[in-house]
């Protein structure tokens, strides 16, 4: 199996070729519904989802994680929904929906107007599913600053043992950070999504602050992580800094030009770096 390798293919052909259970990690974005427009360069519905994450189910290893970031569109007054029918897809598989995350954002496109109807949409779904049991990995990231680092409980900390009986517990002190909670704020747009300016000629990226967090929290050094719609490259590009392996499908030849040279720029600034 060939990692650090982009193909210009359809992701369900080349998951196909992959070994069975042979994935660590995959963080992706699929496209939205009718939110965005991609040249018509493949056919995108629910059928076609049943497929990729069918392959999905197939090539996790036991353990290994799916990082699925996807929002919905408002189609005769209502939300679409297909978020939740692609989560419940990935139940029926046997992926546990491990955690519901959200990616706020810092702004959005269209304001709500006050004569509107509809309050801003700043979040999307980053749904985390694990293959048949909990992670394999979970190096959780510990960002969140504690207001009585160093400090103690009040009173006495106590628990019951198999008898019943009350037993004091040693209090331990609070540490400066705790893990952060489940809703992940970024920036987004020009100047935060990504250092490379030709990458914004795609429509819809996530920033790279949110490909980096998920794939150390989910990987290890020397994993492979998959980004099944890599786009213009972000997935491959941190998984390479993070010292991860890649492999990704981008069956737009537009975007996978893009992705290349983003690669091909990010491995040359890495040996420079160096």
């Amino acid at each position: 199996m060939e990692t650090n390798v982009i193909y210009n293919e359809s992701c369900i052909t080349g998951m196909n070729q992959l070994p069975v259970d042979s994935i660590d990690l995959c963080v992706t974005s699929p496209p939205y519904d009718d939110l965005r427009t991609y040249n018509d360069s493949s056919k995108w519905d629910f059928n076609v989802f049943k497929q990729v994450a069918s392959e999905l189910y197939r090539i996790i290893k036991p353990g290994g994680v799916v990082v699925w970031v996807v929002g919905d569109a408002v189609i005769k007054g209502g939300e679409s929904m297909s978020s939740f029918r692609q989560a419940l897809y990935f139940g029926e598989l046997g992926f546990l929906l491990h955690d519901t995350m959200i990616y706020e954002k810092n702004g959005c496109a269209f304001p709500s107007r006050r004569d509107g109807n509809r309050y801003s949409q700043i979040f999307e779904y980053m749904f985390v599913f694990s293959k048949d049991k909990k992670p394999k990995t979970a190096n959780l990231i510990c960002d969140k600053a504690n207001k009585w680092a160093g400090h103690t409980n009040w009173g006495k900390g106590t628990y019951r043992d198999k008898d019943g009986n009350l037993v004091e517990r040693k209090q331990k002190p609070t540490p400066e950070f705790s893990p952060r909670n489940n809703i992940w704020r970024y920036n987004n747009g020009k100047g935060f999504t990504t250092r490379d300016d030709y990458a914004y000629q795609h429509p819809a990226m996530f920033p790279e602050a949110l490909a980096r967090d998920h794939i150390k929290s989910w990987s290890n050094e020397g994993d492979i992580v998959i980004d099944p719609f890599t786009g213009a490259g972000t997935t491959p590009a941190i998984a390479r800094e993070e010292d991860r392996k890649f492999i990704g499908y981008e069956i737009d030849k537009k975007y996978y030009e893009i992705a290349q040279r983003r690669i091909e720029d990010r491995a040359a600034r890495l040996v420079f770096e160096e």
